[in-house]
């Protein structure tokens, strides 16, 4: 796959239109373990995400944006993508950035989207503890992972 169509540049308000567009679309495609009750409250909660409080960057073809990641105190928060652009391989791109550029290396990982953790897993991330429930309550494992390091 060709990156040199793609361009990773910092989130502004002007992309939040664009990057709420690609989450829905992401987490419709992804993760189909959600209630839609559930879907519809999590929906409401991200749109009222202040990005500015993240390192958030998208990744664009053009000024399209394909996906997006967030990090947060060396954690990955948010890493979506349109569905024409999941397994292409632009998440790799992303988390590579994060890795090299804000020193990502934790990620919180729903249990039941297992192709997420078998991507992470494949990016040397290891799961180091497992929850019942999700950061809100609902009853969506999560599985906490860290980058393991490998000595040189």
């Amino acid at each position: 796959m060709s990156y040199q169509n793609y361009k990773i540049e910092a989130y502004t308000d002007n992309d939040r239109g664009q990057i709420l567009n690609v989450w829905e679309k992401s987490v419709l495609a992804t993760h189909d373990f959600i209630n839609p009750t559930d879907f519809e409250e999590i929906k409401e909660l991200v749109q009222t995400i202040d990005f500015n409080h993240f390192d958030v960057y998208c990744l664009k073809q053009n000024s399209e944006v394909a996906g997006f990641i967030g990090v947060a105190e060396q954690k990955i928060e948010m890493l979506f993508f349109s569905p024409e652009y999941i397994g292409k391989g632009l998440g790799r791109k992303l988390t590579d950035f994060a890795f090299s550029e804000l020193k990502a290396d934790k990620v919180d990982v729903n249990e039941q989207n297992t192709n997420a953790v078998k991507f992470y897993e494949k990016l040397g991330f290891k799961t180091y503890e497992r929850t019942d429930k999700d950061d809100q309550g609902k009853d969506y494992p999560l599985l906490r992972m860290k980058l393991e390091k490998t000595e040189n």
